[in-house]
């Protein structure tokens, strides 16, 4: 059995995640996963954008199955690059832009991710990178 974040912390990274999109203004969807890439718990501010519900879910995703930032692969995805064409392989589950990071305990173990949508990218990866802040795995 694969280690769980917890609701407990879950929610610890959602309050956090809300706080940096306030202080960004702009309210933002923001999803948490497990280490298995199962949906923990979940945000959609009011007045967010309605597409990023299942964009945020697949940054987090993306970040657990990848084990990495997703803004880091975005570079690896272009044309000519090893990993161009992925996102078709996986029927649309992936997203290989900035918005999703990885949540790993002291030791280094990836026990989930966060994914968040609405924002620019750089704004996505500023409010995920808040809640990783706020994760004690």
């Amino acid at each position: 059995m694969g280690r769980q974040i917890t609701l407990a912390q879950a929610e610890t990274v959602l309050a956090a995640c809300q706080a940096e999109a306030a202080t960004v203004g702009q309210p933002m969807n923001i999803a948490v996963v497990d280490d298995g890439g199962n949906l923990v718990a979940f945000a959609s501010m009011d007045g967010t954008k309605l597409i990023g519900v299942d964009i945020a879910q697949k940054k987090a995703l993306t970040a657990v199955y990848f084990q990495a930032d997703t803004r880091d692969l975005a570079a690896l995805v272009q044309p000519g690059q090893p990993l161009f064409g992925i996102e078709s392989t996986t029927g649309g589950r992936l997203v290989v832009f900035g918005g999703g990071v990885l949540l790993s305990d002291a030791g280094g173990a990836v026990t989930g991710g966060v994914g968040v949508s609405a924002g620019t990218v750089e704004e996505d990866h500023q409010v995920a990178e808040a809640g990783r802040r706020a994760y004690a795995g």
